[in-house]
């Protein structure tokens, strides 16, 4: 088996073993837990594997080339480990999943059999299923260029370069207003233009809900109060006073990256690409064919 040091295979070979499996998820935003299905509680790698949380895994489907390596854990849910809080806020959403095979007798003597990250992910009765999919599943995803009018960048990544620290494009404040974690409302925005933040983010970075994250629908003025909409509600519970990244918007149109942001030379869109209209269009009497530009 590939990866597996002759220690470990020696003991496997014994015919007398001391094995148990270990499970590392590290989160999106850096938090780890650590499970393993033995007895009592293992270290290693700076992480510990807590053998409290009722954690197991089914089979793990392996394969050569390039199929997708599977399996799915369940576990308990509890406020040690996995709360049902965070898997509702998306926290666990696309997690990185480490599993060893381990000798708990000397964790130092152990194999790595999966690497992935978290598919699917449910909850029932008190307890968690969670897909497992290998980093093949990586390849799956569609790939290449699109050729639109519309810049197809998202702002402030690497193909856009904006850098959303520049002053006058951000703004964090507290909430002075909250309803049913969608609507935000301030009296005021002092400096920002009402549809300045439309299609932007709003970041959470305080209070229940800190590192979670919402596309704003609307920016706009009602009842003399300025309103942020998001798309859709945070899934978790926001409080006044809770602190939010307000980042402006941008409608991927060549207008607004040369007049908003000023970084033209980074529009990733192609505004004099023909329309679907061009595609129909037949030669006209009335007017000159030169074949010049209609602009």
């Amino acid at each position: 088996m590939a990866g597996m040091d002759a220690g470990f295979r020696a003991h496997l070979e014994s015919g007398l073993t001391t094995l148990c499996h270990a499970w590392a998820v590290t989160r999106g935003d850096g938090v780890t837990h650590g499970f393993t299905d033995h007895d009592r509680t293992l270290q290693f790698e700076g992480i510990t594997f807590k053998a409290d949380t009722g954690l197991s895994a089914l089979a793990l489907a392996q394969g050569t080339g390039l199929s997708v390596d599977n399996t799915e854990a369940i576990g308990a849910l509890s406020d040690g480990s996995v709360r049902e809080e965070d898997i509702e806020a998306g926290r666990f959403d696309g997690a990185e999943i480490r599993a060893w095979l381990v000798n708990w007798a000397d964790p130092d003597m152990r194999w790595l059999q999966f690497r992935g990250s978290i598919g699917e992910l449910r909850r029932a009765g008190g307890a968690f299923h969670a897909e497992l999919r290998g980093l093949t599943g990586a390849l799956n995803r569609p790939l290449g260029r699109v050729f639109q009018k519309p810049c197809t960048a998202v702002l402030g990544d690497g193909d856009c370069r904006f850098a959303m620290d520049t002053p006058g494009y951000a703004e964090t404040r507290a909430v002075a207003g909250v309803d049913a974690a969608r609507l935000f409302r301030w009296e005021t925005l002092d400096g920002f233009e009402p549809g300045w933040f439309g299609r932007g983010r709003l970041v959470v970075t305080s209070g229940a809900a800190e590192g979670l994250w919402g596309a704003i629908k609307q920016d706009r003025l009602e009842d003399g109060a300025r309103v942020i909409e998001l798309w859709q509600p945070l899934r978790a519970q926001i409080a006044v006073g809770d602190t939010v990244r307000l980042e402006a918007g941008c409608d991927k149109r060549f207008e607004t990256c040369r007049l908003k942001f000023n970084n033209l030379v980074n529009f990733q869109g192609f505004p004099d690409l023909p329309g679907e209209d061009w595609v129909v269009a037949v030669p006209k009497s009335s007017a000159a064919n030169t074949g010049g530009s209609l602009r």
